[in-house]
């Protein structure tokens, strides 16, 4: 089940508050909890508060704090992005709608307004949000001063760079458009939609388009003379009461705002006197200009009557007022009951509610973005506490990652090395690291020195290791380590960043061994590209594998995608795509499929492939038309060492993309090597993925 939906705009104005009202109305009809969320919000200068979320709070009673409804203000989008921290912008996003997912059935996203300094980069980021956050979007727009081919130009322009950045969209919403122009208008975006996204056009509604008395008041900073309880007025028209009042009443139409200079007493009561008459339409309320207040005995006059709309004093002339009036743009508030039934009731007219809530609810997400990786990563490490041990205490980039561990709070560590210098390290590098949330063990020095060295002996002892050499072996950071995990003090070890792989491999080897049914330890590599994440494997380990060894490779991979949340469509590759390569090595890889087959036939598996026919849709398509890989495959096998290692790390270098691992698969507790080249960045997700191998998955 999908669990949310992202309405998107294309402008400011474009009226999409008729169709959150409309949507969380229907949505709640459909499913018992529905939250509510902006990414982005607009803070009112006034109350300091987003008009939008205090509205949908308040109207449907959601069970959410203001806080937690929202991710940022617009300010701190800009100075985030002014001083390169784009990346903190889309993880804390994901993080407060994940947190949201856990509380609520369904959550309805609205994106951001497109009004005030910044709106020229929304577009991109309300596209950027909707991918990491995985849920499909509606887009809007308003047809106000266009023409039929401008609005659908620009719905046209939005689709495609959603369905580019593969988010997908359920449906289009033309808004504000002349009633006779509704099927015109849909007729147009038809032409370029496909048959599955619905397409709605919804007319222009008088009353949302004007402002209320009570906005008016607080454009104008007006005083109230008369009329409090009637603030919620919808105005209509609104005209200059400047001629004789025999002639302005004429010119009254329903629900018209009457502006006129304070002292015309005759437009006053004329006006007052015809919103009772049976003769004349009702007005919303009188503006009084210039600061002017009607002399006591009318005050009192008025006073008197038995219905009063609303009049109020500003201090502007009344050519500016007029003015200013016509450019108030009108809002929903919370308080604006008249409002919110207008719009859940014309949303409700105009667009086919049973199946697009039932499209919504039933929708399921394709991919997932590297940030949805990484935040998953850190939402499972924390779920069940691990202690990971890193044997190269002394390095600068280890002690950076730890710091950044241990902020999180998310796994235990026990660093390796001389205490002393490992304290004098931090205080040099000036890392802020709680000391008392760490332990440091210096091998030689430790309590459990001589039981270590006793237990590798028994282990050992048929390889003729004597006691001396048990004991050499234990001073050894890696294989303290390692004999850490196998005694039960440790879940995790994560080493390489000084030493070789075969230094951090052996003793796992040697005594924590293979899982049962494993004869191959191999490696993968967690690829976050711009768009997904694929598995890379095997790029540390195994250089020449048989046609054994690489289907065995091939399945702990996709079990390893599998844990991971990575649905596994395996692809074999090789220099030649189907059933037209011959040669040793393609035949190994094609042998290697049909094992994989055999042994697992619920995965989807394609091979031989090219790299291009696996993961483009086009290609894979022309090169193996009936393959249900080629094109999508997560889970990319190479046939060996050489091929796999180049070409991860040239994936790496030519498009930026993050590479996670390598993480070691088929060991009975995780072990896992670090590059000597290795970041901070990698320590640190390393380190993560270790913890979440040593909770079983």
């Amino acid at each position: 089940m999908n669990k949310g939906i992202y309405i998107a705009t294309l402008e400011s104005d474009s009226g999409k508050s008729l169709i959150t009202l409309g949507l969380m109305r229907t949505l709640l009809g459909k499913t018992a909890k529905v939250g509510y969320f902006r990414p982005i919000i607009n803070e009112d200068k006034k109350n300091n508060k987003d008009n939008h979320i205090s509205t949908v709070l308040s109207h449907f009673d959601v069970d959410l704090s203001y806080e937690d409804a929202f991710a940022f203000t617009r300010n701190e989008i800009i100075q985030k992005r002014n001083t390169g921290k784009s990346g903190e912008i889309i993880d804390t996003i994901i993080q407060k709608y994940k947190r949201l997912e856990e509380r609520f059935d369904f959550i309805l996203v609205e994106g951001s307004d497109f009004s005030g300094e910044g709106s020229v980069f929304e577009f991109d980021v309300n596209v950027l949000i909707a991918k990491n956050l995985g849920i499909p979007a509606i887009l809007v727009a308003s047809g106000v001063n266009k023409t039929k081919e401008e609005l659908a130009g620009s719905l046209q322009l939005a689709y495609n760079t959603f369905i580019n950045k593969d988010v997908n969209v359920m449906a289009m919403i033309a808004n504000k458009i002349n009633p006779e122009n509704l099927e015109l208008i849909k007729e147009e975006l038809r032409n370029f939609l496909p048959d599955e996204i619905d397409v709605f056009a919804i007319p222009s509604i008088e009353t949302l388009a004007n402002p209320t008395i009570k906005e008016i008041v607080e454009a104008l900073d007006g005083d109230v003379l008369f009329g409090n309880d009637f603030l919620d007025n919808q105005t209509g028209s609104f005209g200059v009461g400047a001629m004789q009042l025999r002639n302005y009443i004429t010119k009254l139409r329903h629900n018209s705002l009457v502006i006129t200079p304070g002292d015309r007493a005759d437009i006053i009561l004329g006006a007052l006197q015809a919103n009772i008459s049976s003769n004349y339409p009702r007005i919303s309320g009188i503006i009084l200009t210039g600061g002017l207040i009607p002399e006591e005995p009318i005050l009192k006059l008025i006073e008197g009557l038995s219905q009063v709309v609303p009049i109020v004093s500003v201090a502007g002339g009344t050519f500016n007022v007029t003015n200013q009036v016509g450019s108030i743009k009108s809002n929903i508030y919370a308080d604006s009951t008249q409002k919110i039934e207008t719009s859940i009731s014309t949303f409700e007219k105009y667009v086919s509610i049973e199946t697009l809530a039932e499209r919504l609810i039933n929708f399921k997400p394709k991919g997932i973005t590297p940030r949805m990786f990484q935040y998953g990563l850190v939402t499972k490490a924390r779920q069940q506490k691990k202690r990971i041990v890193l044997p190269e205490g002394t390095d600068e980039r280890i002690l950076h990652a730890v710091a950044r561990l241990v902020a999180i709070d998310i796994v235990d560590i026990t660093l390796l090395g001389d205490k002393n210098k490992i304290l004098e390290k931090i205080t040099n590098l000036g890392i802020l690291l709680e000391l008392d949330k760490i332990e440091i063990i210096n091998p030689t020095e430790s309590e459990y020195y001589d039981d270590y060295s006793e237990t590798f002996y028994e282990l050992r002892k048929h390889k003729n290791v004597n006691m001396d050499m048990a004991r050499d072996s234990m001073s050894d950071v890696s294989y303290y380590g390692t004999m850490m995990i196998y005694k039960g003090h440790a879940d995790g070890m994560v080493s390489g960043a000084v030493h070789t792989t075969q230094h951090t491999i052996r003793p796992a080897l040697q005594f924590i061994k293979t899982k049962p049914g494993v004869s191959v330890v191999s490696s993968i590599f967690f690829m976050c590209l711009e768009d997904r994440v694929s598995i890379f494997g095997d790029c540390a380990i195994n250089p020449n594998p048989t046609a054994e060894a690489l289907a065995e490779i091939a399945i702990s991979s996709a079990d390893s995608s599998q844990a991971f949340g990575i649905e596994p469509k395996i692809a074999m590759l090789s220099y030649s795509s189907g059933s037209s390569g011959k040669g040793e090595d393609v035949d190994r890889v094609r042998r290697a499929t049909e094992i994989i087959k055999d042994l697992r036939p619920d995965l989807k598996v394609a091979g031989p492939i090219q790299y291009d026919a696996a993961v483009d849709m086009t290609i894979g398509k022309s090169k193996m038309p009936d393959s249900d890989v080629a094109g999508q495959a997560s889970v990319l096998i190479f046939p060996d060492l050489n091929t796999g290692n180049n070409t991860y790390k040239a994936v790496q270098r030519e498009t930026g993309a993050l590479a996670i691992g390598p993480m070691l698969q088929g060991l009975n507790k995780p072990v896992n090597d670090l590059s000597r080249g290795c970041t901070v960045d990698d320590i640190f997700n390393t380190v993560i993925i270790t913890a979440i191998q040593a909770q079983g998955i």
